[in-house]
């Protein structure tokens, strides 16, 4: 799977010759394949791919003869190359990531080119906002690798299991399914770490009456999947169900008001009016959700600073939460598609009712 074509669109329209991509995940997301050294080069005729021995051969298989695969070496630099192809390209406007790479890689490329390169990130966060068909494929794969996981790992939790070991299960089951790797470091955490929403797993084990919640994801294609649930051990109180419930209904909420055209803005209203209603407005201090693919976070965001409208296509988490300082939180999420008539929630794994192991 390659974008050769929408970038070369993209080109014409902003008046670029060729753009040149550094970052891996522009580049699987231009040429399909993903390396940590080279470069991609699309022009309004012909694409390069530069690599070098390490990748040489899966390049060529990933490629599929839609861009010209090149080996750069000790006799023919990285450098050498990639003049050479935008020589043959008669590239005079040329674009680069300026947002995703270090200020000193850029000026390097810039010093190494012989040429000003101009601003191009906004053509990448443009195309890779609305997924196509195929890439949400990949998507709903790592989705069901990682709800098998939680299945196969949800009978295993148990009083004196710490949160480590918790993880550690998820992952290899996660790996065991299929997946290329973890999306993100997984969040693992119980009783009063469940009030941190980014809270890394620890030591501590797991207890009678207390939350756990799983944020965790898996790789497909290169394609990233996310989800959180939350369970409780044992016995839930009263208290307990009643935020479940809670951040459940903010969820459906948000979800509901989520469609193409409207902003992030709006999404993530929707659910914060009702955890404000209830009275923990305090208490929800992240966004609805951000969108994802071959990045964990990407544009556009659903948060009360998103004034983007959503594209048709674009794929969005929906994790409202609500986190107690000290005492305990909640966070439940789902992955959906925005489409012009609404959304789609592409996860199945239940949450319908707290889940009490």
């Amino acid at each position: 799977m390659n974008h050769i074509a929408q970038i070369r669109q993209k080109l014409t329209e902003n008046d670029l010759d060729a753009l040149i991509l550094a970052g891996e995940k522009n580049q699987r997301y231009a040429a399909g394949f993903a390396f940590t050294d080279g470069l991609v080069i699309v022009a309004r005729e012909k694409a390069w791919l530069l690599t070098d021995s390490r990748y040489i051969e899966a390049a060529e298989k990933a490629a599929g003869g839609c861009v010209s695969v090149q080996l750069f070496d000790r006799e023919h630099s990285l450098t050498a190359l990639a003049r050479a192809a935008l020589r043959e390209a008669g590239a005079q406007r040329v674009g680069a990531e300026e947002e995703s790479l270090p200020h000193a890689r850029y000026l390097a490329l810039e010093k190494d080119l012989e040429l000003p390169l101009l601003p191009a990130q906004h053509i990448l966060n443009e195309l890779r906002a609305s997924k196509t068909e195929e890439e949400l494929q990949y998507m709903v794969r790592a989705q069901r690798i990682s709800e098998a996981a939680l299945a196969e790992t949800l009978p295993l939790i148990r009083p004196g299991m710490t949160e480590k070991e918790l993880a550690a299960e998820l992952v290899y089951r996660m790996l065991r399914h299929g997946s290329e790797g973890n999306a993100f470091d997984p969040i693992v955490v119980s009783g009063p770490n469940t009030s941190l929403p980014h809270g890394v797993p620890g030591d501590r084990q797991i207890r009678e009456g207390e939350f756990v919640t799983m944020d965790f994801g898996s790789l497909c294609g290169g394609y990233c999947s996310d989800m959180t649930r939350t369970v409780a051990v044992g016995f839930a109180t009263e208290e307990m169900r009643q935020i479940y419930d809670v951040v459940l209904r903010a969820q459906l909420a948000g979800i509901a008001a989520g469609r193409a055209g409207v902003t992030g803005r709006e999404i993530d209203a929707a659910a914060r009016e009702v955890i404000a209603q209830a009275g923990f407005g305090p208490f929800f201090g992240h966004g609805f959700g951000h969108s994802l693919g071959l990045d964990i976070h990407e544009r556009p965001a659903a948060n009360p600073s998103g004034d983007t409208p959503m594209p048709a296509g674009a794929v969005v988490s929906a994790e409202p939460g609500i986190y107690l300082p000290g005492r305990f939180g909640v966070r439940i999420e789902d992955v959906m598609v925005l489409r012009e008539g609404g959304s789609e929630v592409i996860t199945r794994a239940p949450k319908a009712e707290l889940l009490v192991l």
